[in-house]
């Protein structure tokens, strides 16, 4: 008996009509691969963002390997990128019909030349809440109410561009990461250097939160639809709704030691990377 040929990946449209929010862009595709699909307005410098493509993917294609790839039925992040209007960002998942279900970044900056740091910390901050709140066939994030907006994102991105081997983009966000403090639970806490760092340092690196989010999706109360019943604490969060703050924003103490992740993790996509970039230089 022959086996049944693979479902074919469709292509994503040409061309995407915003209608969320306050944007009303007619965008257009740049790039697809079976990993992300890179939509840009009018006004983006396609010169400027070459080395994007390779980027989006390394990040996508890490966050499905760490914390796992039921992220819905398209493998694809929709990566979404303004010039000059809608500065900052927000995420889409792909259980709203807010950006017609799909995992999305969204973001806007003046320029998206390499050389600008935000150009990939803000779509990988975006990734990052598509992993926190689309992660283990599950929808939203219990623990969005206690760490707030930016900082799970603080140890997504440190951990991501580490794992990536993109080492002077990791000292500069570590520094930066170090100094932060934040006036939640109470003045003057310092979630990455007090909680998220040594949780990362001590307790294997990303694996803690894979451990975390999969218990939670083991355990945490999810009504018939897959969406968590309840949030932790104060805020609430809307699915897609704008939320970047360029100015981030902290905490407890760490937990038990998990297994650590092999080394031979990190260096795989360290290889996937290098090898883009050849072949992007080669190109």
């Amino acid at each position: 008996m022959e086996a049944e040929p693979e479902r074919q990946l469709a292509d994503p449209p040409a061309t995407w009509q915003e209608h969320w929010f306050d944007h009303r862009q007619l965008l257009r595709l740049y790039h697809s691969d079976e990993h992300c699909a890179i939509y840009v307005d009018p006004d983006v410098r396609q010169a400027e963002i070459r080395w994007l493509p390779r980027f989006i993917n390394v990040t996508w294609r890490y966050s499905k390997a760490t914390y796992g790839d039921a992220f819905g039925s398209d493998p694809r992040i929709y990566s979404i990128h303004h010039a000059g209007r809608h500065g900052g960002g927000h995420a889409g998942y792909y259980v709203s019909p807010v950006h017609d279900y799909h995992n999305v970044s969204d973001c806007g900056l003046d320029t998206w030349r390499e050389g600008n740091a935000l150009a990939r910390e803000l779509p990988a901050h975006e990734i990052g809440h598509s992993v926190e709140s689309a992660n283990n066939g599950v929808h939203g994030s219990p623990a969005y109410e206690i760490w707030g907006d930016s900082k799970w994102a603080e140890f997504y991105i440190y951990d991501l561009y580490t794992a990536l081997g993109m080492d002077r983009e990791a000292k500069d966000v570590y520094r930066r990461f170090m100094g932060n403090s934040d006036d939640f639970p109470r003045r003057r806490t310092r979630w990455f250097r007090d909680w998220f760092y040594p949780l990362w340092r001590d307790c294997g690196r990303a694996e803690v939160m894979n451990r975390f989010f999969r218990e939670l999706a083991r355990h945490f109360p999810r009504d018939s639809g897959g969406t968590y019943q309840r949030r932790h604490g104060r805020r609430h969060e809307r699915p897609g709704r704008p939320r970047f703050r360029l100015a981030p924003r902290v905490g407890p103490p760490a937990g038990a030691r998990p297994r650590a992740v092999p080394r031979h993790h990190l260096l795989k996509y360290r290889a996937v990377a290098n090898r883009a970039t050849s072949a992007t230089q080669g190109g």
